[in-house]
């Protein structure tokens, strides 16, 4: 009778494991989404133009659970939506919205609150840059604890095409010690980049499905998210004023001339 318990115990023990372990994924099945198209729009709007010609994709703007397709395109999401044309195609992978906002996503601490993007079913999606990018590529990435995920840079579309540039993207220890947006499981956003040489034309997410988040990806700097102010020393600022007086006393003397 006790060896009879116990494996009862064991199994109904095992069964709660599993059943916490299925509800850690980037989406959560428990929450009904209450998000309007126009808050949608209005985390749109955060939306960047590129800086210096540094894109960044922050996927704000995208539904819940909306296959992002060519909202970076030119076109639109599956949902409807679309936003700046970079020349960005995506296939397989979803935008999902921090369920503090109304989403369904089991996220938190994004960089670019509050939006991300994962696949729910795929291992491995590839996004498409049609004009081709240089200079390195970055993101943010959240990965549950004992996963082992990589993403790879290609010169050619569709994943294809030489490998010129690749970063493992390992498990963290999310869903403990989160701090200002305690609600979410993935909650550590650390940063990753991939250096390069030549251009590359896509990209290959790998990792396992419905555990894999990523943020801010960037094109052309190996740091994710807007770049930073290149700060104007003094001397610049007076030399440019020491050549606009120069043409003001030239401009003066041809016309006395």
């Amino acid at each position: 009778m006790k060896k009879l318990t116990f494996l009862f115990i064991a199994i109904f023990c095992g069964a709660m494991f599993v059943n916490a372990q299925k509800v850690q994924t980037i989406s959560d099945p428990n929450v009904v989404p209450t998000i309007t198209q126009e808050q949608i729009d209005a985390l749109g709007q955060q939306n960047n133009d590129g800086d210096r010609g540094i894109i960044y994709l922050d996927f704000e703007g995208l539904g819940n659970l909306d296959a992002i397709n060519d909202f970076y395109n030119g076109g639109t999401s599956q949902l409807g939506f679309s936003g700046p044309n970079y020349g960005v195609q995506f296939a397989g992978a979803l935008s999902i919205i921090d369920s503090d906002a109304g989403g369904t996503g089991n996220i938190g601490n994004e960089p670019s609150p509050e939006t991300v993007m994962f696949s729910p079913s795929e291992n491995s999606f590839v996004m498409n840059v049609a004009t081709g990018f240089t200079n390195g590529f970055s993101f943010y990435y959240a990965a549950n604890i004992g996963t082992n995920s990589s993403v790879e840079v290609y010169d050619g579309l569709n994943g294809t095409g030489n490998l010129i540039g690749s970063v493992s993207v390992p498990g963290q220890n999310n869903g403990t010690n989160c701090t200002g947006d305690p609600n979410g499981y993935y909650c550590q956003w650390d940063v990753a980049s991939i250096p390069f040489a030549g251009t590359g034309m896509s990209v290959k997410f790998i990792g396992p499905a419905d555990n894999l988040g990523f943020d801010d990806v960037t094109f052309g700097s190996i740091t994710p998210g807007p770049q930073p102010e290149i700060p104007v020393s003094d001397w610049a600022i007076y030399f440019g004023i020491f050549l606009i007086g120069l043409f003001v006393i030239f401009r003066f003397r041809r016309r006395l001339a």
